[in-house]
């Protein structure tokens, strides 16, 4: 297990029901957690969008007897870090949405250090055939990505990345084909879409593979597996260098879970260049 401020956080909440208020405020804690320990209970409140007394809830939910004591409890464990927090408050606008990402890809560097998560996924997104890649509105480009790349080493990719109708009709149509996961990945702002289509797609027996921007997401609970990469929001809209590093790794777990996927490949390279695909 990782020990990065927001691993600690995150182990701090697994193990108790939240409610979606609760949630909302864990998440807005691991995305901030070199400064949370610092924070009262009115500017955490502000930062989150919810009340005071909302927050004090919250706190006693996780077993402290107020807010005062679980900032104290923070504050033993609170990162060196902090000094470099506040050096970042000389940067630009621009420089601290880009100094976000690079902490953001940390704590990406940090949570794959257990590999068994994104090994599994690799699994189980090689074993589906079809494979459906669900990504809706700010989320897909990550999913157009993903299938772009996927279809040079899997035999059938099936993006999913409009909504309507049609997306409940694709998702049966991949499991009569003999699909048995689905990949999604969700950004917010979540889509209603995405979490009806997961629960569909649940309730006929895919397994959910889902790259979100935190554990605590709204697709959480229709998820069999979820891998979180944090977004940036330092600029007017969010950044999502992370999600989208973390969709290029399981690319690669998957591919080392096909046997066919060299073979794919070059065979993919022949055809490019008997058809001068690119230039050179």
């Amino acid at each position: 297990m990782s020990d990065s401020p927001a691993a600690r956080l995150q182990q701090l909440f697994e193990g108790h029901r939240l409610t979606p208020t609760q949630r909302r405020i864990a998440h807005c804690m691991v995305r901030g957690a070199a400064d949370v320990p610092f924070l009262s209970s009115v500017e955490l409140a502000d930062l989150a969008g919810v009340s005071q007394p909302s927050v004090t809830r919250f706190a006693v939910a996780l077993g402290f007897d107020g807010y005062p004591a679980l900032r104290r409890h923070l504050r033993e464990v609170a990162p060196a870090e902090r000094a470099e927090a506040v050096r970042e408050d000389t940067y630009n606008e621009y420089q601290q949405a880009v100094q976000g990402e690079i902490e953001n890809l940390r704590q990406l560097s940090v949570m794959l250090a257990d590999p068994a998560p994104v090994e599994e996924a690799g699994r189980l997104l090689a074993g589906s055939t079809p494979l459906p890649v669900l990504g809706l509105r700010a989320a897909s480009s990550q999913a157009r990505g993903f299938a772009y790349f996927a279809a040079k080493v899997h035999p059938d990719v099936r993006l999913l990345d409009e909504g309507g109708s049609m997306l409940a009709d694709r998702i049966d149509g991949a499991v009569g084909a003999g699909a048995s996961a689905l990949l999604c990945f969700a950004l917010p702002r979540h889509p209603r879409e995405v979490v009806d289509a997961l629960e569909q797609a649940r309730g006929a027996g895919l397994t959910v593979v889902t790259v979100a921007d935190s554990a605590f997401a709204p697709v959480a609970r229709y998820s069999d597996l979820l891998i979180p990469a944090p977004v940036g929001t330092g600029l007017a809209f969010d950044t999502a260098c992370a999600p989208m590093l973390l969709g290029r790794v399981l690319l690669e777990a998957m591919a080392d879970a096909l046997p066919e996927a060299q073979a794919r490949l070059e065979a993919f390279d022949t055809r490019a260049a008997s058809r001068g695909l690119f230039v050179e």
